[in-house]
């Protein structure tokens, strides 16, 4: 976090500058914000990606200094997935359930990404995982179109018939 800020407050210096302009009326200063314009042309391989390729590239170069950086695992392996590398997707998955072990997100996650590799048994029991350890987002998981292929099991039904319930409880 201060990493980003540090990063954040340098951009910010770089980017702009401040400008005083004297009021008409008043005697006092006011400060205007001016944001130069840039014109990048930048001729190496890695800025010529598109925004999804270039996003993966980012953050597996992130990664390589810092392995544990929870949010940017996650962060790419929804990247990966979006951009069709459920593998990949997967493999971010796994170790986030290693970094996490009992985040509910992270094992929704992982049960989708086995959803759409057809690995239905393994997608079931992150599933059912994932609401052991309290997701509990019945709209979205009813909806989410990466479960497809779960929607005709038979313990799915069991899951959302119990996530249901546990609702009712709630309300």
């Amino acid at each position: 976090m201060m990493l980003d800020n540090i990063l954040i407050c340098n951009r910010l210096k770089q980017a702009m500058r401040w400008v005083f302009a004297e009021k008409k009326y008043f005697s006092t200063y006011q400060m205007r914000l001016e944001i130069p314009e840039y014109r990048f042309d930048l001729k190496t391989p890695e800025f010529q990606k598109t925004d999804d390729e270039f996003t993966i590239w980012f953050m597996e170069g992130v990664l390589e200094k810092y392995p544990t950086y929870v949010e940017c695992l996650m962060y790419l392996g929804n990247a990966y997935t979006a951009t069709g590398m459920y593998e990949k997707g997967l493999e971010a998955d796994f170790k986030l359930s290693r970094l996490r072990p009992e985040d509910p997100l992270v094992y929704y996650n992982l049960a989708c990404s086995l959803s759409l590799l057809g690995r239905l048994n393994k997608s079931l029991e992150s599933l059912e995982k994932a609401l052991d350890f309290g997701y509990d987002d019945l709209m979205y998981l009813e909806n989410d179109s990466d479960l497809d292929n779960l929607r005709d099991e038979e313990l799915y039904k069991v899951l959302i018939t119990k996530l249901k319930k546990s609702l009712e409880k709630l309300v």
